[in-house]
């Protein structure tokens, strides 16, 4: 796996990304879901988290989990259409991992996929780091 880096934030390569910075990871028909460096970043500290309940039928949109940071609340949205088969519940004992290891550890949901063909409206890492770029620029 390679990192892309623009300015001080990381984009992975190996990694799917969307517009409202949630990035995409598809094992098969699940898509593990996260935030991004660089919307970590702009939270700042996470100290809470609030997910919709296992087993709920969500569509590409669709408000996943809420984030409390010391900045603000915000929410998660579901890049893909599918049902949740698994929240990270750690991350209600360490909020933290969000910022920490937003790639790894600080995961947030995971779906089973119901149409993979909304797979094809996601953001390459090159996209979306040309995206951050334009965001950082204008800053």
């Amino acid at each position: 796996m390679s990192l892309i880096t623009v300015k001080n934030y990381t984009v992975r390569s190996d990694l799917l990304y969307t517009e409202t910075d949630e990035w995409v990871k598809i094992e098969g028909d699940v898509a593990t879901i996260g935030i991004t460096d660089y919307a970590q970043k702009q939270l700042r500290d996470v100290v809470g988290v609030d997910f919709v309940e296992k087993g709920k039928k969500v569509k590409r949109g669709d408000a996943v989990a809420t984030l409390d940071s010391v900045k603000a609340a915000s929410d998660v949205y579901t890049p893909l259409s599918g049902e949740v088969i698994e929240v990270n519940e750690t991350l209600l004992e360490a909020p933290q991992l969000i910022n920490n290891d937003p790639y790894e550890n600080g995961w947030i949901i995971k779906i089973k996929v119901e149409d993979k063909e909304e797979i094809r409206e996601l953001l390459t890492p090159q996209k979306y780091a040309e995206l951050i770029s334009s965001r950082v620029e204008k800053k």
